[in-house]
């Protein structure tokens, strides 16, 4: 189970793990905890008034054409309001994720928990310094109690029966990815999307533990990200600049952060299930 802030961020983040984890007979579920209503129009021809005047509908469209490009098996709405930037007027919407109260989300997502019954749990760490988006942050919160609480019959006991995940990873977007990207684009001479800023940090390749390799998967990603057509741009050159042959082999790899495991593992892993397959097997 995949938990995100947004639709387009189940593409964006691991797309080639769970497309890999997918065709391996792995049951995948995906909670998106918001609309995305609050997102900017990216694509100059998807900005028009009949797509603004139906933009939850259109995300919605987007999310589970991506979704299934992907091969997730379910997608779980939370059902909140995407909160926007911080202090932006969508941040102070009493539907907005941001202004959910913590205990009321963390429920929902239990609730999920429990009845898709996931040995993994991939959500987003807590050092975001470079994206501090409100929604981002409550996905953080909610993920970690909600791993915690899941499994205590305790808590929420009306929301179904405990069931406690394995493992817990942060998705990390690394510096080793931005470093071979930017390399890429200039030995085939081509302007590098990444400026200065991309190299001042702070990244956290030094907490990555897990690295997928997602090789046979790299042409997942692209495809799910073109689904989104409101919020990606296709002639961006930051997510298509490069041709795809050469796209296919920079850094064929997702990292993560194991950052609670309840079985045993060695680290680093190569595998979100190390550990759990023999767990479950037995």
């Amino acid at each position: 189970m995949t938990v995100h802030a947004h639709p387009d961020d189940e593409s964006s983040k691991g797309a080639g793990t769970v497309a890999k984890a997918h065709a391996e007979g792995v049951r995948t579920v995906l909670v998106c905890c918001t609309g995305g209503e609050a997102g900017d129009i990216l694509n100059p021809a998807m900005d028009t008034d009949e797509v603004r005047a139906r933009i939850h509908d259109v995300r919605m469209e987007e999310l589970a054409e991506a979704a299934g490009i992907i091969g997730y098996d379910e997608v779980v709405l939370l059902g909140y309001r995407d909160s926007g930037m911080p202090d932006s007027e969508h941040n102070a919407h009493p539907e907005s994720f941001a202004q959910a109260p913590l205990d009321e989300a963390v429920e929902r997502l239990v609730r999920a928990i429990r009845e898709h019954r996931p040995h993994v749990l991939v959500t987003y760490g807590d050092e975001q310094d470079r994206y501090p988006h409100p929604d981002h942050l409550r996905v953080h919160e909610i993920s970690l109690e909600a791993f915690r609480a899941a499994g205590d019959p305790d808590r929420f006991p009306d929301s179904g029966a405990p069931w406690q995940p394995l493992k817990l990873y942060y998705t990390t977007f690394s510096f080793a990815r931005i470093k071979a990207m930017h390399e890429r684009f200039l030995a085939l001479g081509l302007e590098s999307p990444f400026d200065a800023k991309w190299f001042e940090g702070p990244y956290t390749d030094d907490k990555i533990t897990t690295r997928v390799d997602v090789s046979d998967y790299m042409d997942v990603r692209p495809a799910a990200l073109k689904a989104h057509r409101t919020q990606i741009d296709p002639e961006s050159p930051f997510w298509f600049g490069l041709p795809p042959d050469e796209a296919r082999t920079v850094h064929p790899w997702d990292d993560y952060e194991l950052a609670h495991s309840l079985v045993d593992t060695e680290l680093p892993e190569d595998d979100l299930f190390a550990g759990v397959r023999d767990r479950v097997a037995r």
